[in-house]
């Protein structure tokens, strides 16, 4: 027997070949699984992105289940489609494909598998072998397995997996928390009505204050997880409350003073509105859970304070009572009134007079009210008087009662000074009918004494009859006033009886602009119709008024205790534009132009009473205007002096900065044209040093002048206002500024020395006024309260008007002694605008509370209220 070949050598080991062999297994795997799933991952992307969107419970039911239907067969197929073409890769695979991977040629596993066929006949041959297999052992040895390559890019080359992917994360995004609750709605249809997709819960809060704190209101939105802070608004502010989605029953509110149930504005909007009145903590709660809650503080609103700044009595020579107050409360004063006893009866009716007071409700106003009474009954006889405070919460504050002589219009008639003495007579004594009737009687037993006056003897018998034969209360008072016209008449005529036409149509005018600034309804053509009987009664006033000069011997009309003559045509022009304003509907234009014609009427009526004044006091009153006129003075040739002191030191301030582009001089080297400026400077400055010489002097001179004013002022009123000395001070200071050279501080030491002769011009007039009574504020030639720093050399020709209350572009002045600005040019929004704006921002709440809106309509709504 032939002995059997020899076997061949085992292959080699390749350590870690069946983990590699492994891993290329799954990757083939995942090739084949992966295009195989991707159809049915489409279809479920398609629903998720159409889900999210929320679109699917809004269609009707039936659709619903049919899209649902539609999604789950296509998913069905493309499962089934993709399983039939996935099977198990073979060891075989995956040893070929880690040889392609891994780039090794005449595939070296398969050689290590190998046998040879007719066996190893020699050694020679054995050793071939053995050479062969190492060979294959060492190229495997750089296997690697590689990352899978589905192909999906080949089979979808528009990359419509891409833009599913994005759809998907954008509508995940938009869905936020609610993505779990919009995919369950998409998986269950509704066969019923279709229901409103469901909201995140939002919670906002408006707090309105009361209109007459002036308080903005306050916007609150709920932000879960945000920090708590505490709401601090005035008591009997108004809360809004709106929330809108989650889940649940109608919320409550809970402000402190019980639950409010809100009410539903749709199937998920609700709103409740209510009064905060009680401090602590604000919640809402909804089905027994709290949803936000915030600490509560109230503004509490004190009552309002009033007094006297000074005891009331006559305002000057006018017949006026002038009272001085201070009225202060914690959000604003809306009215001040004083309220008047008569001493001898205090049992009789109040009489109330209400005071000036400024428009927007300011937190403290000092005023001073001068109401003229003299035409009422208790006029000259004493009265307890109190003043009243009222905010706007309607809470009134009283000051102490002081006693005061009513101020009575003083007559020269002896048959009016009977008459008015027989109305006081009856104000005391009203019962006693009989004794004032045989007064009467006695007066009209004598007409010559009234120069037979028809009129007159008619009206005297007609009081006589009405106190005979009418026993009504209000007989004596309609008597009384009868008997305030005869006295009247017989006084002056029918002058001040068409002055008192003017007054009454002036306040009725007065009343309903306040009226639509309050925003109350006004008619427009009972405004027109009240400017048009307004100039009509001053035409009457006007006529009546050159009679009774061409009575008196008078032929022009010097009533301005400047010597200004009245311009009646300015006047008229004044109320015709007013009527204009009247038919246009500028309610703003017409309170101004009537503020400007009431201006022109009250110098009217100062002029009429400065006629009538003693020439002492008339003497008095020139030396008041001749004093307030050369500070005036003083202050237009202060600013020329600090002009020119201005002036020189720019000057000085130039020559002491090089010139631009000028070249570093070697020294002892001299620049061209030096020679030439050097023999000019000496004569430059010569003339420099000239002219601060003679300002010095000018200043000296003006220093003087005001130490005389000052001694006059002494002796005329006892005492000298300490602006004037610091004045002087800012005087001799400039005058040794000057005199050493140095014009920046000349021109600083002016500068000072026109502000303290400014508020010592001021502080002038109101000594003149208030302590003396010799003149109203704002009479004196010139206001030197105006801004006379700008005033120079080149505005001394012009000779600015002093008093006229204007400035140079002939706009209302603004810095009139105890003057008003009703003619300012800042426009400050009325009650009836505010009113608007506060209807403007309820009905943007309202909307607002209406979740149904575009989405845009309300994001563009919240916009608004953040910004208002």
């Amino acid at each position: 027997m032939s002995a059997a070949p020899p076997r061949p050598p085992p292959p080699p080991s390749i350590p870690g070949l069946a983990v590699r062999r492994g891993l290329a297994q799954a990757a083939i795997l995942w090739e084949r699984v992966w295009p195989a799933v991707a159809p049915l991952l489409g279809v479920l992307g398609v629903f998720a992105v159409v889900a999210l969107t929320g679109l699917l419970p809004l269609l009707p039911g039936w659709f619903h289940a049919a899209l649902l239907a539609g999604f789950a067969g296509a998913a069905i197929a493309a499962g089934l489609w993709g399983l039939r073409r996935v099977r198990l890769p073979g060891v075989a695979e995956g040893e070929r494909r880690l040889e392609r991977v891994s780039g090794l040629a005449h595939r070296p596993l398969a050689s290590l598998a190998d046998r040879p066929a007719g066996g190893i006949a020699d050694p020679a041959t054995a050793m071939l072998w053995a050479a062969h297999q190492a060979r294959a052992a060492e190229a495997a040895r750089r296997l690697r397995v590689g990352a899978p390559h589905p192909g999906l890019a080949r089979r979808d080359p528009l990359a419509l997996r891409a833009g599913l992917g994005l759809a998907l994360l954008a509508a995940l995004v938009i869905a936020g928390p609610e993505a779990g609750p919009r995919l369950r709605a998409a998986l269950a249809p509704a066969f019923g009505a279709a229901p409103a997709p469901p909201l995140p819960l939002r919670l906002e809060l408006w707090i309105t204050p009361p209109a007459y704190t002036g308080i903005a209101p306050l916007f609150l939105r709920h932000e879960p997880g945000a920090a708590t802070v505490a709401i601090t608004v005035p008591a009997g502010s108004r809360l809004a409350a709106h929330l809108s989605g989650g889940s649940g029953g109608p919320p409550v509110l809970d402000a402190g003073a019980g639950e409010v149930a809100f009410r539903a504005l749709d199937a998920q909007s609700f709103a409740a509105e209510v009064t905060l009145g009680t401090p602590g903590r604000l919640t809402v709660r909804r089905d027994g859970h709290e949803i936000a809650a915030w600490p509560l503080r109230l503004l509490s609103d004190g009552a309002p304070t009033v007094a006297f700044v000074a005891p009331p009595g006559r305002a000057g020579a006018a017949p006026q009572l002038r009272i001085e107050f201070d009225a202060r409360d914690d959000y604003g004063i809306a009215s001040v009134e004083a309220i008047l006893r008569l001493a001898a009866r205090p049992d009789a009716e109040p009489l109330r007079v209400p005071l000036p007071v400024p428009a927007g409700a300011a937190r403290q106003v000092r005023g001073t009210g001068q109401p003229d009474l003299s035409a009422h009954p208790w006029a000259g006889l004493p009265a307890r008087i109190t003043l009243e405070a009222r905010d706007g919460a309607d809470q009134t504050g009283r000051s102490e009662t002081l006693t005061v002589e009513l101020p009575e219009r003083h007559f020269g008639h002896p048959v009016a000074r009977a008459l008015i003495a027989l109305r006081k007579r009856m104000t005391l004594a009203p019962e006693e009918r009989n004794a004032h009737g045989r007064e009467l009687d006695r007066l009209a037993a004598a007409p010559e004494a009234f120069d037979h006056d028809l009129t007159v003897f008619l009206g005297l018998r007609a009081a006589r009859s009405r106190l005979r034969f009418d026993r009504g209360e209000e007989a004596v008072a309609e008597v009384q006033e009868l008997l305030w016209n005869l006295a009247l008449r017989i006084e002056e005529g029918g002058r001040d009886r068409t002055w008192r036409q003017l007054a009454e149509l002036r306040e009725q005018l007065r009343e309903a602009l306040d009226r639509a600034r309050r925003g109350e309804e006004v008619d427009r053509a009972e405004l027109e119709r009240l400017a048009e009987q307004l100039r009509e009664a001053m035409q009457r006033y006007f006529e009546a008024l050159v009679e009774a000069m061409r009575r008196e011997g008078v032929e022009t009309l010097p009533f301005d205790r400047n010597a200004r003559t009245l311009d009646m045509r300015e006047m008229q022009r004044m109320a015709e534009r007013m009527q204009e304003a009247a038919r246009q509907g500028e309610l703003e234009r017409m309170r101004r132009e009537l503020a400007e014609l009431e201006r022109a009427i009250e110098r009217l009526q100062q002029g009429r009473m400065s006629r009538m004044e003693s020439p002492e006091r008339q003497q008095q009153r020139e030396q008041g205007q001749q004093m307030m006129g050369a500070v005036n003075d003083m202050l237009q040739r202060q600013g020329q002096l600090m002009d020119r002191s201005h002036q020189r030191a720019e000057q000085d301030r130039e020559a002491r900065q090089p010139p631009r582009g000028q070249r570093q001089q070697r020294p002892g080297q001299m620049a061209p044209g030096q020679r030439q400026r050097s023999d000019q400077q000496p004569s430059a400055d010569q003339r420099g040093r000239a002219e601060r010489e003679m300002d010095r002097r000018q200043q000296q001179a003006l220093r003087r002048a005001l130490g005389e004013l000052m001694e006059q002022f002494a002796d005329f009123t006892g005492e000298v206002p300490e602006q004037l000395g610091e004045a002087d001070l800012a005087m001799r200071e400039a005058v040794e500024a000057l005199r050493q050279g140095d014009n920046a501080a000349a021109q600083a030491a002016q500068q000072r020395a026109i502000e303290a002769l400014q508020e010592g011009g001021r502080e002038m007039q109101n000594q003149m006024a208030g302590r003396m009574g010799l003149m109203e504020p704002g009479e004196a030639e010139g206001d030197p309260g105006g801004d006379n720093s700008e005033m120079g050399s080149d505005r001394s020709g012009e000779g600015r008007e002093l008093g006229q209350g204007r400035d140079p572009l002939g706009r209302p002045r603004r810095d009139d002694v105890g003057g008003r600005d009703e003619g300012s040019d800042v426009h400050v929004p009325d009650e009836m605008e505010m009113q608007r704006t506060r209807e403007i921002q309820e009905e943007l709440r309202r909307r607002a509370g209406e979740r149904d809106r575009p989405e845009i309509e309300l994001e563009y709504i919240d916009r608004l209220l953040r910004r208002f």
